[in-house]
């Protein structure tokens, strides 16, 4: 059986800590019990906070910590919940748990944090050249404070070594499942959430919204190329254009655009394009012709193979998971 510690703090969001105690703990009982098997529990989960007192989460509700920190010197997993209240005050109150977080992650413990709770960590150090997420809203506030961190903001999920970022502030069900199967295989995450209903397919993706550009850094020139191109990104124009725009060379404007974004000119544009295509497919009623054409692609076979390359799934598929559009009745 593998041990759970939850970090409990003070303006915490409450389901982030008590939603996931709930899955885990209910790995290989909920299920096995719908169908009069024999239970077998998977994970013993206690919620830890600095005092082992009362935690005071975001809207008024309480929740009792199970264990002070002091008392938890090993874990199989550490899980850092979502920060809902003031961050840089958070932070703050909950220095003192930093070295306990580096012991236990010293120690073996692999380390989960939801969404904000990614400042947390990262304040640590422990993330620092690792990969990483968090919620859309505190992307640049994050980049800003913690730039060593490799931030990927369009990720729901992110893995390095030994730790995980979910980036939504109710991703901690995404993470869960995620580690459920880690630990114990892919059959008994599929278990658990049909047990919620909760869709675990193999091609799942987050309609969550994303950042469509990278503005969290300084090169004013990129800065402003990348404002135009996102209201510009379904025009026809080449690399020397583009380049011309801000009065760089070629190899000068392509240098300068990877250090800001992290991406190439053409990957970024591209990125533009699947960000539009994707609020049509949820949200119009448009032909998937139409929205090729609209984004900037004129043959509709190579637009959907760009779309599967960056989000695993057809057009269509995509579409039919994830659009906001009542159904109509026939």
């Amino acid at each position: 059986m593998k041990q759970v510690t939850i970090l409990g703090f003070d303006y915490a969001f409450a389901t982030a800590i008590i939603g996931m105690a709930d899955l885990l703990a209910s790995v290989g009982v909920t299920w096995n019990y719908i169908h009069g098997d024999k239970l077998s529990r998977q994970f013993n989960v206690e919620i830890a906070s600095l005092n082992g007192g009362k935690i005071r989460c975001a809207n008024n509700i309480e929740i009792n910590a199970h264990k002070t920190i002091e008392e938890i010197s090993s874990s199989d997993l550490l899980v850092i919940p979502t920060i809902a209240g003031d961050i840089a005050q958070t932070l703050a109150l909950n220095k003192a748990a930093l070295p306990w977080i580096r012991k236990l992650y010293e120690g073996g413990c692999d380390i989960a944090c939801n969404c904000t709770g990614a400042f947390l960590l990262a304040d640590t150090g422990m993330l620092d050249h690792k990969k990483a997420t968090t919620h859309w809203g505190f992307v640049e506030q994050f980049a800003q404070k913690f730039p060593k961190v490799d931030l990927q903001p369009d990720q729901l999920i992110t893995e390095d070594g030994q730790i995980f970022c979910s980036g939504g502030g109710t991703a901690w069900f995404d993470m869960s499942l995620f580690l459920i199967e880690r630990y114990c295989g892919y059959e008994l995450a599929q278990a658990s959430s049909r047990s919620y209903v909760f869709d675990i397919g193999q091609d799942k993706v987050s309609s969550i919204k994303r950042i469509p550009g990278k503005h969290y850094h300084q090169d004013k020139q990129i800065i402003s190329l990348q404002n135009w191109l996102e209201h510009h990104f379904a025009e026809d124009f080449s690399i020397d254009e583009l380049a011309e725009r801000i009065n760089m060379t070629p190899r000068t404007f392509k240098r300068r655009f990877k250090a800001a974004t992290s991406d190439t000119p053409i990957t970024y544009v591209q990125k533009l394009r699947i960000e539009s295509a994707k609020r049509m497919l949820e949200g119009s009623k448009k032909s998937l012709e139409q929205i090729t054409q609209e984004v900037g692609y004129n043959d509709m076979s190579s637009f959907i193979r760009l779309f599967k390359k960056h989000t695993s799934m057809s057009p269509g598929a995509f579409r039919v998971r994830f659009s906001r559009r009542p159904e109509v009745p026939s």
